[in-house]
């Protein structure tokens, strides 16, 4: 499974607590910085690989196909992944036929599908979300360390593989 998800320095909010009868005070700096982290994970051993870059053009998810070929030397790749247009453009699907690497879209508008953006919004959840950060570097390296610290098994039942009702069984 092959997905990116965005990291902002403004972080989302879904709850704040505070006293009762005092304000909650979110930090606003007006700064719109982003990284995008890119995961492919395998749904079958829970090997992860990633990439953050700063943003997403059609040259980003190129380079991270090369990193997979690398990391997977030799092997048969089958790819999930959305229909974003830096996916779907010719020169992805050719440089994927180049490297052996199958494509395969999953339908538009199902992140349900994409167990990697199953575990980006549990990750994120447990990063990110509700915390103000001083600065994008420490909300991608929290992340980012989050990701690498769970174990191969843990990452695949965050991202929802071994749930009963993953459509992808072997």
């Amino acid at each position: 499974m092959l997905d990116e998800t965005i990291i902002t320095e403004i972080p989302p909010f879904y709850s704040c607590y505070e006293r009762i009868g005092t304000q909650v005070r979110v930090p606003i700096t007006g700064n719109r910085a982003k990284r995008i982290l890119h995961g492919m994970l395998n749904v079958l051993s829970g090997d992860m690989l990633l990439l953050i870059t700063e943003e997403w053009v059609q040259e980003t998810p190129q380079a991270f196909l090369r990193m997979i070929r690398a990391h997977w030397r030799g092997g048969q790749v089958v790819l999930f992944e959305d229909r974003g247009s830096p996916h779907t453009a010719a020169e992805s699907r050719e440089l994927a036929r180049d490297l052996a690497l199958e494509l395969r879209f999953l339908p538009t508008a199902t992140p349900e599908l994409n167990a990697m953006d199953q575990l980006w919004r549990r990750v994120k959840g447990y990063t990110v979300a509700n915390r103000a950060t001083q600065t994008i570097e420490q909300s991608v390296d929290h992340v980012w360390q989050y990701i690498l610290a769970l174990r191969p098994h843990e990452r695949l039942r965050q991202a929802g593989i071994f749930s009963g009702n993953f459509w992808l069984t072997a």
